[in-house]
């Protein structure tokens, strides 16, 4: 309960002591205008017992029928407790703090627990929250800071909004618009891997999007490529790799991981699903390590697929166990690349070349894509414009 009470007062003329606010006849007031807070010495304020706790059509709440507990004497006059209790906010404000450890039956938490794992690392809310749970735990916890039960100033180090679904009309979900989406329908008919994925396909995590159910099955197909990539790979026993499925498993590796520590969720499963399309032409030659570095790349989005899939590789553990993937930094730079050839700053063609081929090398190289030598004929080169890995300019009159 909330430890404050409030003055009661009784018609004029009436002497208090021979009045009692429990009886049911008794007129009187109770002033919510002056509260009192309890004196200390008479903390914890302990809730009643109470045999029926349902809230009833009273607004004071179930604890406004404990009579005996509401109200009380003193110094000759009579007090009623609130009857509000706190509201959930007053739990949720610091519950990461208790979740530091639960288990602690001798205070919410401990100093050393506080030292070892806050502040937060990462509070990821909706601009609702902003004013809400996020403003109250800040001033929750600036409270326990200067009361000295934590020795940090702030509860979170880093703050993400994410954005809010919108309904397929482009409106704010809302029953009144009918356009409601209900995550228990896709999840019965598509599957609970199939919502998660498709929300974080949708767009940057930041951003408001437009729901659109018909392009949840472009997820889905994406899903059972996978589980088929893996069925494959069993069934073929390939365990060599060449150079061109490699570069590409190691590049794909690279950009989940780092669009996973990003929040870039919608690109991470783009990498993947290009790694897919790679092993899928690959036909019966599909191999095991690559569809089991997909299989652990893919289980943050799609856990049940995750763990389907590392069984059917003969996995007894769940792969929550197993490391994640690691990439090698040099098979993630192209040996060459192709870029595009402009002369007179429209282009005429593409060049393939070393990627640490200099101004030279790509000249050569684009004098001998026909196109651009049809430009070149009976012109002089007056400028070469070479941005390495992007684009060359020829200027010819």
């Amino acid at each position: 309960p909330i430890p404050i009470c409030f003055p009661v007062e009784f018609p004029e003329g009436v002497d208090p002591s021979s009045q009692d606010p429990k009886d049911e006849g008794c007129e009187h007031i109770v002033r919510y205008d002056q509260p009192i807070p309890v004196d200390e010495a008479d903390l914890p304020l302990e809730l009643p017992y109470m045999e029926d706790f349902t809230p009833g059509d009273d607004p004071a709440g179930c604890l406004a029928r404990a009579k005996d507990w509401r109200y009380f004497q003193k110094d000759g006059k009579w007090f009623a407790r609130e009857t509000n209790t706190m509201p959930q906010w007053a739990g949720s404000c610091w519950y990461y703090f208790r979740f530091l450890n639960p288990g602690n039956l001798e205070e919410a938490f401990s100093k050393q627990d506080d030292q070892d794992w806050m502040p937060v690392d990462l509070y990821v809310g909706g601009a609702e929250h902003a004013v809400l749970h996020l403003l109250y735990a800040r001033f929750w916890h600036q409270v326990l800071f200067d009361a000295g039960y934590t020795v940090h100033p702030e509860p979170f180090q880093k703050l993400v909004h994410q954005g809010m679904i919108l309904g397929s009309d482009g409106e704010k979900m809302s029953k009144s618009r009918g356009n409601v989406v209900n995550p228990d329908d896709i999840v019965s008919s598509q599957g609970g891997d199939a919502l998660r994925m498709y929300e974080m396909f949708m767009g940057p995590l930041e951003a408001v999007k437009p729901w659109q159910t018909s392009q949840v099955q472009g997820v889905v197909r994406f899903q059972n490529k996978v589980y088929n990539l893996v069925k494959t790979a069993i069934a073929s026993k390939v365990t060599v790799m060449d150079e061109e499925t490699t570069r590409i498993l190691h590049k794909t590796m690279k950009k989940v991981t780092e669009d996973i520590e990003s929040m870039s969720f919608n690109t991470a499963i783009s990498a993947m699903m290009v790694l897919a399309n790679h092993l899928q032409s690959l036909q019966d030659n599909v191999p095991l390590e690559a569809v089991e570095k997909l299989t652990l790349m893919i289980s943050p989005f799609a856990p049940h697929l995750g763990e389907e899939c590392w069984s059917l590789l003969g996995n007894e553990e769940s792969l929550a166990y197993h490391p994640w993937v690691e990439y090698d930094e040099e098979l993630c730079i192209d040996d060459t690349i192709t870029m595009g050839v402009q002369v007179n700053g429209k282009a005429r063609g593409e060049i393939t070349i070393p990627a640490e081929a200099d101004e030279a090398t790509a000249v050569a190289a684009a004098k001998e894509v026909e196109k651009v030598q049809n430009q070149l004929d009976g012109k002089d080169i007056k400028k070469i414009i070479y941005v390495p890995g992007r684009i060359l300019n020829i200027i010819a009159k």
